[in-house]
């Protein structure tokens, strides 16, 4: 998806695909056949990926990718049932839309998914919510740009100055200062 929208694939982007791909079977693993496990991480990976970038157009904070991986892949997982159920699964006891068993089982996916995420929704404000009244979200901006593991622990997390390999340099970027690898400081 990424070589289709960007120009190039990613690691990253090739990690989440994976994961959202693990996260629309779950619900689905043992109620559709292998063929249509392909097809729905197929269609999980990709969807997930046009999700994740839409959080960049509407601007949320989701450095983890959470809503457009795990909520969305849900999503699918649990809606892809209600189209590709089977009896000839493991435990399917009912078919979905495209094995003949009509729109009941859609329609149960459907209120499940919706019931899961009004849920969520409602427990994740209360808890948001008492968060932001008592400890805060945010640090401030200063902060956020020299490295929040600086801002809050004194240190810095990853150390890259000492393994000598060429590139890009390593450093405070909110500053301007930037150590070269293999580059004396100080001097």
């Amino acid at each position: 998806m990424e070589k289709l929208r960007d120009g190039h694939p990613t690691t990253v982007g090739a990690a989440s695909g994976a994961v959202a791909g693990l996260v629309a079977i779950t619900p689905a693993c043992a109620f559709i056949v292998p063929w249509s496990a392909i097809l729905l991480g197929l269609l999980a990976g990709a969807i997930c990926a046009l999700a994740v970038s839409l959080k960049f157009r509407i601007g949320f904070d989701d450095s983890l990718d959470v809503v457009g991986v795990h909520m969305v892949g849900g999503i699918i997982g649990c809606l892809f049932l209600g189209f590709f159920s089977t009896t000839r699964s493991l435990y399917a006891t009912t078919n979905g839309l495209f094995y003949g068993g009509g729109l009941h089982q859609l329609w149960i996916q459907t209120v499940s998914a919706s019931s899961v995420l009004a849920y969520s929704f409602v427990m994740a404000l209360i808890i948001g919510l008492a968060i932001h009244k008592t400890i805060g979200f945010r640090i401030d901006p200063e902060a956020e740009a020299g490295g929040i593991d600086l801002a809050e622990h004194a240190e810095t997390a990853y150390e890259f100055s000492g393994f000598g390999v060429g590139g890009a340099g390593v450093g405070n970027l909110s500053s301007g200062t930037v150590h070269v690898p293999g580059e004396r400081v100080g001097a």
